[in-house]
């Protein structure tokens, strides 16, 4: 990496063997860029070309309009001429004495075909929406891919959800056949999925439960209702042709989830997704045939569709999924994971980072990453301390480190700067990716100059993978995305400023702004001045009303030495006045063991805020530490 000021930009030899490295591309997809995503598809194989690139109709449109394709015929078929034999998936599980399983492109393919078929026998259809409800293996790929090979719409579910979320998910979707495992590992316990899958398909309109051997622990089976997946496959072909799907089709739904009310299905077409998996996939993590991917992200989340088994396939590289947790039954686990296989690209998210370096660097001795290419952050902003550890401990100060911004409802990365361009700075995303169009925002739809904090939108013809509907719910897609400044102009409901050079800097959720005494403050940029403080690991600032000042910050800190409550205040006001000023001085702050978070890493301050209104705190099933909140409260309380 060449250091300019405060820039950093890949080396020349980098550069030199990157997909893109000339930064005349932006130019080139901004003249046009319903020509370059047309450009881009032309490199997929369709059973029928597209009439017409883009449609409008705000807020509907539409890509590739009447083309034909199927995602697996570009994710398989298209790779076994030339890499029938490469492996494309590798299988870590968690119990460390447990062999790994790895399949080839062609194995795959085959398994592909076979439970596609056993999905047929069982009455499934295209358009039928399957449920699925599994961990992190090799298991929940194919079944993600034999629904796609048939048509059928994927609904997949966290497997660490409740039987409650699930049930809402299986009631919305109509699905009447869920595919499941007897149960996973996690931190050396077994975990029970049957149970909870028994309890989530209660009044809803499952009628095949498929149940994958996974854990080989005692389960209930009805007769006549749950079917073994293994048994089920034992004797089907391996040739199942792909469904040539319309580009418009449905190809799967994914449920956002958040602390109040009714989870959104997310509605993601065939053609448009197809198009940006495989682009961004190619381009933002430069995937050649030598490399292996590792996106550390649960198939649970849009990360783990589009870079945990679309992305990595459509690109025709080789790529990991781990079952358990990356710092068990050893913190640096993570790291023989890296190392074993030989990963060339590492995806994973702030929390995780700022979890590896609570452990400390002696947890890093011998490690040498030799074969790291590319590190990359995803799930929520990284704060200015955990990139510097992240780029210094684990890059190297050698290898781009791409923070990437999108969310569940764009389908695939939409802003970060290429690795074979730049340039890269702590804290701010990046560029949009070539052909899309980014504004800063102002209340009133103004436009906002270099350093102007304000709402980011996206503008025609906004990205292919752009989710088309919220399932069964237009007034809601309507009211979300296509409200605050008209039917043309895509909200994403994020906070966001530009510098100098044009590289974004998201700070955080519109609703996580507050507004201390006239001056407007975010969420974000309170918790990476705190964060500079290298004895805080992790922080989280909310707003409350104030009778005073109309909000008052309040901080959640997680320190990595034991402190004193008077420290700790001490602490973080001095970094909030130096990094801020007075304005940002906070009017409480709390000393915890952690912060509530989903299972992708992201901190729940929605529930964090809810402690001072008096609010219900809603389902806590579906964090990944929910005996936090009761823990924070108790302090608050106090």
């Amino acid at each position: 990496m060449i250091k300019k000021g405060n820039l950093y930009y890949p080396s020349e030899e980098f550069k030199k063997n990157a997909w893109i490295n000339n930064k005349a591309i932006y130019k080139k997809a901004e003249r046009n860029p319903v020509k370059f995503w047309e450009d881009l598809a032309k490199e997929l194989v369709w059973f029928k070309k597209w009439n017409k690139g883009f449609v409008h109709k705000p807020p509907y449109f539409q890509w590739f309009v009447n083309g034909k394709i199927n995602i697996t015929q570009n994710a398989l078929d298209r790779n076994l001429e030339k890499r029938k034999d490469k492996p494309a998936l590798i299988w870590e599980p968690e119990p460390i004495k447990e062999k790994a399983r790895v399949f080839t492109y062609n194995e795959l393919f085959k398994e592909v075909n076979k439970f596609a078929n056993a999905l047929k026998k069982l009455g499934v259809k295209k358009g039928d929406r399957v449920g699925i409800y599994l961990p992190m293996i090799p298991e929940v790929i194919i079944a993600m891919l034999a629904c796609a090979r048939i048509g059928a719409v994927h609904v997949v579910v966290f497997s660490a959800f409740s039987s409650r979320a699930l049930n809402i998910r299986l009631q919305d979707t109509k699905a009447k056949i869920l595919i499941t495992a007897d149960g996973y590992y996690r931190k050396g316990k077994v975990i029970d999925l049957k149970k909870n899958a028994d309890q989530g398909i209660k009044k809803t309109e499952v009628k095949k439960v498929v149940v994958v051997k996974r854990a080989n622990n005692p389960v209930k089976m009805k007769m006549g209702r749950d079917l073994w997946w293994q048994e089920l496959v034992e004797k089907e072909s391996d040739k199942c042709e792909p469904v040539p799907m319309d580009s418009e089709d449905l190809l799967f739904i994914l449920y956002t989830s958040g602390s109040t009310g009714k989870p959104k299905g997310c509605v993601h077409t065939c053609g448009g997704y197809t198009v940006q998996a495989y682009a961004t996939a190619k381009w933002i993590f430069d995937l050649k045939d030598d490399d292996v991917f590792w996106s550390t992200a649960d198939v649970g989340w849009i990360t783990g569709h589009t870079y945990s088994c679309y992305g990595p396939l459509l690109s025709g590289a080789t790529f990991v999924i781990f079952e358990g947790l990356p710092v068990w039954p050893e913190p640096d686990r993570w790291a023989d994971v890296i190392e074993k296989y030989g990963v060339t690209t590492f995806y994973t998210a702030p929390t995780a980072v700022r979890m590896f370096e609570k452990y400390g660097v002696k947890f890093l001795k011998g490690h040498k990453f030799d074969t790291l290419q590319i590190i990359a952050s995803v799930g929520e902003p990284i704060d200015e301390a955990a990139w510097k550890w992240y780029f210094r401990e684990i890059g190297k100060t050698k290898r781009p480190l791409l923070d990437t911004w999108w969310q569940t409802e764009t389908g695939g990365i939409l802003i970060t700067s290429l690795p074979g361009i730049g340039p890269f700075k702590p804290c701010f995303t990046g560029l949009p990716f070539p052909g899309l169009k980014f504004e800063i925002l102002g209340e009133k739809g103004k436009k906002l100059g270099p350093n102007k904090e304000g709402n980011l939108v996206l503008l025609p013809p906004f990205n292919p993978g752009l989710l088309r509907a919220v399932y069964k719910n237009p007034k809601k897609y309507l009211k979300t995305y296509w409200t605050d400044y008209g039917k043309r102009i895509y909200f994403t409901s994020d906070r966001a400023y530009r510098d100098k050079n044009g590289l974004i800097r998201v700070v955080g959720r519109a609703d996580d702004v507050m507004k201390v005494a006239g001056h407007r403050l975010t969420t974000g940029e309170m918790e990476s001045a705190i964060a500079l403080d290298k004895d805080i690991i992790e922080c989280a600032v909310v707003g409350i009303d104030d009778e005073i000042k109309g909000q008052a910050p309040i901080a959640f800190v997680v320190s990595k030495v034991k402190k004193s409550q008077d420290q700790i205040i001490k602490q973080v006001v001095f970094q909030l006045r130096k990094e801020i000023g007075p304005i940002a001085t906070p009017k409480q702050v709390y000393s915890v063991k952690d912060l509530p978070k989903t299972r992708s890493g992201k901190i729940m301050r929605r529930i964090l805020r809810k402690l001072f209104t008096g609010e219900e705190l809603g389902d806590l099933s579906t964090l990944a530490n929910s005996g936090s909140v009761a823990e924070i409260k108790k302090i608050v309380e106090k």
